[in-house]
């Protein structure tokens, strides 16, 4: 089974940047889409942002314009810019592989005023 490890979080001022990457311990090449959701403190989990096997992405509208979510061979990442301090939380890979869903472990984000 794929398994998903997510790196790059950490703790940034307000107006800052922070690159997330996700590996995959096997290919995710015939994935019908990857991306990064969220869980805020005290909120639900939410979707940051997908890109599926044809390329199309999605964005929540909360992102859009400061955060890129790309793919390169079996890693996804996601470019964070203009950070603020909603935006903290534990963020989340996620690969649709089939009838299977995989999730990481999560990689924390803490953007401080």
């Amino acid at each position: 089974q794929v398994r998903l490890v997510e790196t790059g979080g950490g703790l940034v001022q307000a107006g800052g940047s922070l690159a997330l990457s996700c590996a995959a311990s096997g290919s995710i090449n015939r994935a019908a889409a990857v991306g990064w959701y969220r869980r805020a403190p005290g909120k639900q989990r939410e979707l940051v942002a997908t890109t599926t096997r044809s390329g199309a992405t999605r964005y929540a509208d909360s992102v859009k314009g400061r955060f890129t979510i790309s793919r390169a061979e079996n890693t996804v990442y996601l470019q964070m810019s203009s950070l603020r301090p909603d935006d903290t939380a534990v963020y989340y890979c996620n690969a649709l592989l089939g009838l299977l869903e995989v999730w990481g472990q999560g990689t924390l984000v803490t953007v401080s005023s």
